[in-house]
């Protein structure tokens, strides 16, 4: 997960209108909705939220998952987005990937229980969604490939490898390594109800200063129709995305597909159809992602723009960054969700905007004045929990103070 307004009002109007819910703050308040995203990301790479730590008991394990799911419900959330692939692997028993290392501490070792199966049936059990979250290219946080489970496919299949910056990598510019990356995916579509597929906002992977990512043979012999290589990146992920929205449809109709990219397109300074922002990462300069289409296009359900900034931040403000993403999604079918970083709410190291608990239910308010805004995405289950300052606390009393259904 990744990183002055346009508007007539003030830093302390915004202020004023949350301080008093069930008052005159009311106005500045989305009235009830029938109908609101209230989502909360699960993340399970590196053990961020979920398990606590690789090795617990199978029951250990289903509780942890099961009190997440339980806070989701009582805070009147509607969503839980669990990573059920983090690392090419697999949180289900996949006949594609092995089991990942973060279940059990080694890479394919069963943990004796279906951790997919067990969150769909749960959350569906609590009224609330499951949307299941794959990271489509990553393999590894380090470049050993002997590290990886003996089957695993990156070791069966070297030369669908790219290491680079001290990762290894998937190959985007392979058709059949994108072949394969969807049948992963689509096999736990087939397996169980979930009520989304998700992608984050990892695609070609984020710069790393002085060094290259080696795509050079598969450029060669793939890349002689496009202009230049970022042309044909581009259509690599956007065949990515095309394509998987085209199985989901096909393997279990209904269900939806929803990405959460970071959150700056391009800037105006470099694209004058970009966002006010002076964001040292464009995605579609940078990941190859142009998210600007796939929500024009509506070739996904949803967006999730990753909005992990304060309001008033000089290089990518929160608020012109909604301006822009609430135009860009008019009009499309393309479901505008707002991705919000609890994860900075009193976090150390971070500006003083993250130490006020008032900062992010002061984003509701703003983002509610946008009627193509449909709701908001939490980042992560691990400060849900938590809560240090208390920010998520007064997202629900100021906003969520009755139950809605997630926006379909």
């Amino acid at each position: 997960m990744a990183h002055l307004a346009r508007r007539a009002f003030t830093l302390a109007a915004l202020s004023t209108l949350v301080t008093a819910p069930g008052t005159a703050a009311a106005a500045g308040r989305r009235p009830r909705a029938t109908a609101e995203m209230r989502g909360v990301w699960l993340a399970t790479v590196s053990n961020r939220d979920w398990p606590s730590r690789p090795g617990l008991t199978a029951a250990a394990q289903r509780e942890e998952l099961i009190a997440h799911l339980d806070k989701a419900a009582r805070d009147r959330l509607n969503t839980v987005i669990f990573q059920v692939r983090p690392t090419a692997d697999a949180l289900w028993p996949s006949p594609y990937e092995p089991w990942s290392e973060y279940l059990t501490g080694t890479q394919g070792h069963s943990p004796g229980w279906d951790p997919l199966g067990t969150a769909v049936q749960e959350a569906h059990a609590r009224g609330l969604e499951l949307h299941a979250w794959f990271n489509p290219y990553r393999i590894a946080n380090h470049t050993d490939p002997g590290r990886l489970a003996p089957a695993h496919p990156a070791r069966e299949h070297p030369d669908w490898v790219v290491p680079y910056g001290g990762r290894l990598y998937y190959n985007p510019g392979l058709p059949q390594v994108r072949a394969f990356v969807q049948r992963a995916i689509l096999d736990a579509v087939a397996r169980y109800p979930v009520d989304a597929v998700h992608f984050d906002d990892y695609f070609y992977p984020y710069p790393v200063a002085g060094q290259t990512f080696d795509d050079d043979d598969a450029y060669d012999r793939y890349g002689g129709d496009f202009p230049g290589r970022a042309a044909w990146r581009r259509d690599n992920i956007d065949r990515l995305v095309q394509e998987t929205a085209a199985g989901i449809k096909r393997v279990r109709p209904g269900t939806r597909f929803g990405i959460s990219p970071f959150g700056v397109w391009r800037n105006a300074s470099t694209d004058p159809r970009g966002s006010d922002t002076r964001a040292g990462v464009q995605t579609y300069d940078d990941l190859y992602a142009d998210t600007r289409t796939w929500v024009r296009s509506h070739w996904i359900d949803y967006v999730v723009p990753q909005l992990y900034w304060h309001i008033g931040f000089g290089a990518a403000d929160y608020a012109k960054l909604v301006d822009w993403w609430a135009a860009v999604a008019e009009g499309t079918g393309t479901h505008l969700y707002i991705g919000e970083a609890l994860y900075k709410a009193g976090a150390a190291g971070q500006p003083s905007a993250w130490q006020d608990p008032v900062e992010l239910s002061r984003h509701l308010t703003l983002a509610a004045r946008h009627p193509q805004v449909h709701g908001h995405v939490f980042f992560a289950a691990k400060d849900v929990a938590a809560d240090p300052i208390g920010a998520m606390s007064r997202v629900i009393a100021d906003h969520y103070g009755r139950s809605a259904k997630p926006p379909r």
